[in-house]
């Protein structure tokens, strides 16, 4: 609804992240869950799309794992605009039936990982600046649908994204059992960190061991044109096998490239990371993680409690 009320306003103005009035709309009018108004994106937007495209290619030949190689092309992405939702669903959906949802802005932990859960991947429909094409905080249209949504076509790999998504309904379930407000607090904080640093030394950031050395599989890293490079080959970055006890205690700053990374065996490896973090967590062994980055927020905190 939000975008047939503010066409006529948003039209020519482009999709460009922080500078979308369309998305500012839809936050005012609090719509998370929004459609994809492809026509408003700008010449400069589908310039932007093809220059990260373009540049990123060759560093996936040499760096991107092999899973994510065959996504890419699965999904047929047009190198040169910025792609259709639409047209990314109806090549994902029937290889693991994830899709990619449109969303607005920043979505609250719980409900972030409840849609994992029922294989929708929250998608952010802005894109960089094309004279700012080297770091942005906020994720866009590239991260997500070029770093991220490859992955989503491998079997084993989106069955650890839902098994992810199952692991914050435990968690729920786990903290609305505690009576005291302040220990639940605590506990339910020290439980999202956890998670959000065990997913960013993983899913985001995270190396896997292949016949053909270390690749990259994190979407953090494959949408990262410098990152990816530095990553696999820079003397500066600690690599060790991943464990969990030190993922979920490790901070983390997303503003700078990373200088430490974990490595997995590979997917199924991976998915049953993720099965024995959850097993932590019922006896208890996230309730009281280092503390550090990544804050918590209300949303986060609260979007747990509503589930509990």
């Amino acid at each position: 609804m939000a975008a047939s009320l503010t066409f006529t306003e948003t039209a020519g103005a482009g999709l460009t992240t922080t500078e979308a009035p369309f998305i500012e709309h839809a936050r005012q009018a609090g719509n998370l869950f929004i459609q994809q108004p492809y026509e408003l994106y700008s010449e400069e937007n589908h310039e932007a799309w093809s220059a990260l495209f373009s540049r990123i290619t060759t560093r996936w030949e040499r760096y991107a794992n092999l899973h994510f190689l065959r996504g890419v092309s699965s999904l047929c992405l047009d190198p040169h605009h910025v792609p259709r939702l639409a047209d990314v669903n109806r090549f994902l959906s029937p290889l693991t039936g994830f899709q990619a949802r449109a969303v607005s802005g920043y979505v609250p932990a719980f409900l972030f990982f409840d849609c994992l859960r029922n294989r929708q991947f929250p998608t952010t429909i802005t894109i960089r600046r094309r004279d700012k094409l080297d770091y942005l905080p906020e994720p866009d249209i590239f991260h997500d649908i070029a770093g991220h949504v490859p992955m989503h076509t491998d079997k084993a790999f989106a069955d650890v994204l839902v098994r992810f998504g199952k692991c914050a309904h435990t968690a729920a379930e786990l903290v609305s059992g505690i009576r005291d407000r302040e220990t639940r607090i605590h506990s339910l904080t020290s439980i999202i960190r956890a998670m959000a640093r065990f997913f960013w030394f993983t899913v985001e950031f995270g190396l896997m061991r292949s016949s053909d050395g270390l690749k990259a599989y994190g979407s953090g890293l494959l949408s990262s044109y410098g990152e990816i490079e530095h990553a696999i080959e820079s003397p500066e970055v600690q690599r060790f096998p991943i464990q969990i006890e030190w993922a979920i205690n490790q901070s983390f700053e997303i503003d700078r490239y990373q200088p430490l990374l974990f490595i997995v065996d590979s997917f199924d490896h991976l998915f049953s990371l993720v099965g024995e973090l959850e097993r932590w967590m019922k006896a208890g062994r996230l309730s009281n993680v280092a503390p550090g980055e990544p804050a918590v927020s209300e949303s986060d905190l609260e979007s747990f409690l509503a589930k509990g």
